[in-house]
């Protein structure tokens, strides 16, 4: 599964679908932030994902963990069914 990079300019709309889809083929989507303004992109996302995904009778739960890639420290948040 790829791992869907969110920076400061990403659109949470066109994010929301990406992780509609994502969850629909795999069933867990990871995302990955660096940055105040990335995580804020990310949480927005996930938001937009649950409206996108409710009509299903889906209802999504993500879970946050910081890692560490290079020299930089990321956020990642892994987004599943409930």
């Amino acid at each position: 599964m790829e791992v869907l990079r969110v920076s400061s300019c990403t659109d949470p709309r066109k994010l929301a679908g990406a992780v509609a889809a994502v969850l629909r083929k795999y069933g867990r989507a990871v995302l990955r932030a660096c940055g105040p303004k990335a995580c804020h992109a990310a949480v927005k996302g996930v938001i937009a994902a649950r409206g996108l995904t409710a009509p299903e009778g889906a209802d999504l739960k993500f879970a946050p963990r910081f890692e560490r890639e290079g020299g930089t420290v990321g956020i990642v948040f892994e987004v599943f069914w409930r």
